[in-house]
């Protein structure tokens, strides 16, 4: 019985670490292990923050046609990093006024992004090795916050 206590733990620890990025393999009662890899999507290189809005609950808002241009979509998780000062941080887009430049950070990571800062977004994807080795990001290098064609 003791025996059978270990080996079902063993299984159930395994199913726990593994349930996201594994498929159970019925007939062997083994792993199928599938590996996914974190990568770059989209990217709006050094744009100026034009508002910051402590007031606001949260996110950052972004010129529509920036979105559109790097593939963002609205509520998307990005990373914000500021060039200025050195600070990271992740949030959810908000879509802007096309045209308008915007770039709004918004609730409390205002306090780590001042108006002026120069900053980086960057969105990732989840893929697999061989997905990864063809796949090309979106990357978007607008001057003045505006698409230069």
């Amino acid at each position: 019985m003791q025996r059978f206590v270990k080996t079902f733990a063993y299984v159930q620890k395994k199913q726990y670490l593994c349930s996201r990025f594994c498929k159970w393999r019925i007939r062997t009662n083994k792993y199928l292990y599938i590996v996914f890899l974190n990568i770059l999507k989209s990217k709006i290189h050094r744009v100026q923050v034009t508002e910051a809005n402590l007031e606001y609950v949260g996110s950052i808002t972004i010129d529509e046609a920036l979105m559109e241009a790097a593939n963002i979509c609205a509520g998307e998780r990005v990373q914000v990093v500021d060039n200025t000062n050195g600070a990271r941080l992740e949030t959810y887009v908000i879509a802007g006024k096309r045209g308008s430049g915007c770039i709004c950070i918004n609730g409390a990571a205002a306090h780590l992004v001042k108006v002026g800062d120069t900053v980086i977004i960057m969105a990732y994807a989840m893929m697999t090795p061989d997905e990864a080795k063809t796949f090309k990001p979106d990357i978007v290098f607008p001057v003045n916050n505006k698409l230069v064609d």
